[in-house]
């Protein structure tokens, strides 16, 4: 299958990636389904979608025609079988749970047709451990797309000893259909390479905060001011979820056993407390007054 040949696209999970992932493939013309368990996830998601588009119409980023195509291309459904029965590739893009990701893989395996292309956007789970559970491992690989998709160029397609060059090849081709930037990863390594360079960054931001070197508004503001990074490290974790790296770090945690891989005891309280970030309104920073910008 060549990228000329895809025309169905089914996105898993209507969370914070997975319904402006779906955007993008909508707004690239193709007809795409995003699934979800929980039909208020699905209301949520295309609430969300709309106010979004809605900005970007008055911002002249699109045409309320535009608009109007992608949403007619854009459908939502609670039903796996829907959304991946007739996909010529299906995103994943649940909640960085292995079990979880594995008991959805299986199931697409067994829904989607056989020549469809199945991608996990795990931000750090390597392909190959949700491969395993499928027929079709040479059809399997990561689009790790980054928090949000519809701001952020760059998507990170990772390749498996199984994963196929075709597999790689139509990804990368999707990329450039839709506007980002691939770039290719031709052996898997836990975290990729953009959050293994800021898991490291933020694992020391974090052990200066936790042994009092420094308020980690301090740690941000060194970052922005001496490194010239656009966020800090805190404000990072916070737009991209304190969850997700909580996730990954046990994750991580479970392959190793390393107690140095056990996530923070700081992050482990922000989650515990349900702060969860920008998507909460409230993590490191309160953001009950303001927004993410899109």
């Amino acid at each position: 299958m060549k990228a000329e040949d895809v025309k169905n696209i089914a996105v898993l999970g209507a969370g914070s990636m997975g319904h402006q992932i779906s955007m993008l493939f909508a707004l690239a013309g193709y007809k795409t389904h995003l699934q979800d368990v929980k039909e208020e996830a699905l209301v949520k998601a295309e609430a969300e979608l709309q106010r979004i588009m809605a900005k970007w119409v008055t911002k002249g980023k699109i045409t309320e025609e535009g608009k109007n195509r992608a949403f007619s291309n854009l459908h939502f459904t609670t039903s796996l079988e829907t959304a991946a029965g007739q996909a010529d590739v299906v995103i994943e893009a649940v909640v960085e749970k292995l079990d979880v990701k594995r008991e959805v893989f299986a199931d697409v395996d067994r829904i989607a047709p056989s020549h469809a292309i199945l991608a996990t956007n795990s931000s750090t789970i390597v392909n190959s451990k949700v491969a395993v559970v499928t027929a079709r491992p040479d059809k399997v690989c990561n689009m790790h797309f980054f928090f949000p998709p519809l701001v952020m160029d760059c998507v990170e397609v990772v390749k498996s000893e199984q994963t196929s060059e075709e597999t790689a090849a139509l990804a990368m081709e999707l990329c450039e259909k839709i506007g980002r930037t691939g770039v290719l990863l031709h052996k898997e390594i836990y975290g990729f390479i953009a959050n293994r360079l800021l898991f490291a960054l933020s694992k020391e931001a974090i052990t200066l905060y936790e042994e009092g070197y420094a308020d980690y508004k301090d740690i941000d503001l060194i970052c922005k001011k001496a490194l010239s990074h656009p966020l800090g490290p805190f404000e990072i974790a916070d737009l991209s979820g304190i969850d997700v790296g909580y996730y990954a770090n046990l994750q991580l945690f479970e392959e190793t056993g390393d107690p140095k891989d056990k996530p923070a005891k700081t992050v482990e309280e922000k989650v515990k407390a349900g702060e969860l970030g920008r998507k909460t309104g409230k993590g490191w920073y309160d953001y009950s007054k303001t927004e993410v910008k899109q």
